[in-house]
């Protein structure tokens, strides 16, 4: 699913930040959980690969039914969410 199978034995200072996103994410899908909570999970990446991961969550999301909590500040990741809630001045809205 992550596509990392070739990469198994390097170390994370090994990996790319791309690769090491993905790690992250596998990590996370393994006790087949319902919600996974990402904490800016494209933030240091480049566009391409951003895009890559959100597609591989967006996947993840349509075909295992996991939910992702994300915090982000890219606006392309918060547009393919169901539903976007923002805190502001300490208020949540949504």
């Amino acid at each position: 699913m992550v596509e990392l199978g070739d990469r198994i034995h390097h170390l994370p200072s090994e990996l790319s930040g791309g690769e090491q996103q993905r790690v992250s994410i596998a990590r996370a899908l393994a006790n087949n959980p319902r919600l996974i909570l990402a904490d800016e999970p494209t933030g240091n990446l480049d566009s391409v690969t951003g895009k890559k991961i959100t597609d591989l969550m967006k996947y993840i999301n349509r075909e295992q039914k996991v939910s992702f909590a994300v915090a982000t500040h890219a606006h392309e990741m918060a547009s393919v969410a169901d539903r976007i809630v923002k805190l502001s001045d300490g208020e949540l809205t949504s």
